[in-house]
């Protein structure tokens, strides 16, 4: 049995059988998560092992939505750490890294507009995946609206924290809710645990950006 098979179990605990797969791509996750609260550059870094390890699992419990946005995380984590260890003149924190600050109005409306219609498109794709690419795809999407409207929401939540905006919180908040039901729905309960966990850790976040924002507004 290989270690990227969500069938292969590393141990049970109070008859819930926990594969490596669920396991280590969780950790990783919630470190990364929990790096990202404090604005730890290294957030990125670990992040990249979670998205790999989630790739694998949300394909084979179909939740495709989700897995596609693993490949648009592992992207993002390499410019995210690149964009924070590299910001331009007059970006700079007392570390030299990018500092944080707000969104403006009218990109917060243009991201809102984009993620409805993403959600919509993404859910119509989502619903057909198996017909159009049966090979790959041999069972339909579950819950393809629901799940394309997380991809949506942590597509811009990612885009709002490569850029390291106070808002970028409240997307992931928004986009966790709706994660947790649905991690727990298709029986990965540690998955669906750490989503409540990151609901609080996004609420932590948003209130240290918002005031280290506040202080070089000041």
């Amino acid at each position: 049995m290989s270690f990227f098979d969500h069938n292969t179990i590393f141990f049970s605990l109070l008859g819930y059988s926990m594969s490596y797969l669920e396991f280590f791509g969780t950790l990783a996750g919630g470190v990364a998560v929990w790096l990202s609260a404090r604005g730890n550059i290294w957030s990125w870094s670990i992040g990249i092992v979670n998205v790999v390890l989630f790739f694998f699992l949300f394909y084979q419990i179909q939740l495709y939505p989700d897995m596609f946005l693993q490949v648009f995380f592992f992207i993002t984590n390499l410019m995210g750490w690149w964009r924070w260890a590299h910001p331009k003149q007059g970006e700079e924190d007392k570390r030299k890294e990018l500092r944080v600050s707000l969104t403006d109005k009218k990109t917060l409306w243009l991201l809102t507009m984009i993620t409805a219609s993403a959600t919509m498109i993404c859910g119509l794709l989502a619903s057909s995946l198996h017909e159009m690419l049966p090979v790959l795809f041999p069972l339909p999407s579950a819950f393809p609206f629901l799940d394309s409207f997380v991809l949506a929401v942590s597509i811009a939540a990612t885009y709002m924290m490569v850029q390291k905006k106070v808002e970028c919180w409240l997307a992931w908040i928004l986009a966790d809710i709706v994660a947790t039901g649905l991690y727990f729905t298709k029986g990965i309960m540690l998955v669906g645990i750490e989503y409540m966990v990151f609901c609080i850790i996004a609420s932590i976040g948003f209130w240290k950006w918002n005031q280290e924002a506040k202080q070089y507004a000041s």
